[in-house]
């Protein structure tokens, strides 16, 4: 059954009363966080070997046989399935149809919208399917709130805006970083604006907003430098795509707003999250560089950036390092 945004926190705190979960989309951080959690609210552990079955790729063709075994300390099992594709689908079929209270928990990052084994357990009455995106604008600041919140941390507004413009849109890579500062600030500290910047300061510096802003403001050795250092931390280019959208979004908003009427500078004010200050320039620069026909057709061209990095053998990250190229050179370089 396709779960939507607003059921997913509900779904997932009462998981046991499912017979599976599906778990898909581009951020491959919280599909694995999400995953864990599942994992956890049934068999009470990660790495349980008599109730938790972690099957990668190579071993997808033990799904049967895990889900009918019996757990010889009693207890739910779990079948944990990583790298889910369609070639698993009779798998998961016929596992479903054993009589057992095993959970299914399947990992299926990138997995496409009209793949038959979405299809199929979208439709399955006792398979929770829940989508995973990247947190983006108010949704990664009500995402950072709960964080913060969980650990009985109080963090300034200011502060939390400064965060949500510096962090990229995976969800592994943003709790580490809130980690860190819940870690700095302790059990019912404070956050202020000069505490988050003093302790993710330097790292922020490479996260792919960076390549992104320098890319769009044709500053070429800056975006090169940014790209390869996260390129060095395990970028997604999934990460990297959805990163130039959302900055391509706010560029076109903001271009929508003079056209109403609106002064350049009214118009980036009235953006949320606002803008980093350290930013400004190279946000600047790129309205002037870009106009509404040409962010469309970059649009275009990320989004079938994105759709050749989810297929099978793509040199993902020459395609990312191409992208930042055709970015910096600026409209002219996406004519159709």
């Amino acid at each position: 059954m396709k779960i939507d945004a607003r059921s997913t926190s509900r779904t997932l705190a009462e998981i046991g009363k499912w017979r599976g979960v599906l778990l898909y989309g581009d951020d491959f951080g919280l599909i694995r966080e999400r995953a864990a959690h599942c994992v956890r609210q049934v068999a009470e552990s990660l790495d349980d070997p008599f109730r938790v079955a972690l099957l990668d790729q190579e071993q997808h063709g033990r799904v049967e046989e895990e889900t009918g075994a019996l757990s010889l300390i009693g207890g739910r099992r779990v079948v944990w399935v990583r790298d889910a594709q369609d070639t698993l689908l009779s798998r998961v079929t016929a596992a479903l149809a054993i009589e057992s209270d095993t959970l299914l928990v399947i990992e299926a990052p990138g997995l496409a919208s009209r793949a038959k084994l979405r299809a199929a357990l979208d439709a399955h009455p006792k398979i929770a399917s829940i989508g995973c995106y990247p947190d983006e604008g108010r949704s990664l600041i009500a995402s950072l709130t709960d964080l913060f919140r969980d650990a009985s941390v109080a963090i300034d507004r200011d502060a939390l805006f400064w965060l949500s413009s510096v962090l990229g849109a995976d969800r592994a890579a943003v709790r580490s970083e809130v980690e860190k500062l819940i870690l700095y600030a302790g059990e019912g500290g404070k956050l202020s604006l000069d505490d988050v910047q003093e302790c993710i300061g330097d790292s922020a510096s490479a996260t792919l907003d960076d390549a992104t802003n320098a890319a769009m403001a044709g500053e070429r050795a800056l975006a090169d430098m940014a790209l390869e250092r996260a390129l060095a931390d395990g970028l997604s280019p999934i990460a990297l795509a959805r990163a130039c959208l959302s900055l391509m979004t706010r560029l076109q908003r903001v271009l929508v707003s003079m056209d109403e009427g609106k002064s350049r500078q009214e118009a980036i004010k009235a953006l949320r999250p606002p803008v980093f200050f350290k930013r400004m320039d190279s946000f600047t620069k790129a309205l002037e560089r870009w106009d509404k026909a040409g962010l469309g057709r970059a649009c275009e061209a990320v989004q079938g950036f994105e759709l050749a990095c989810k297929q099978t053998g793509c040199p993902d990250l020459a395609l990312s390092r191409r992208l930042i190229a055709q970015l910096c050179l600026g409209p002219r370089s996406f004519q159709r």
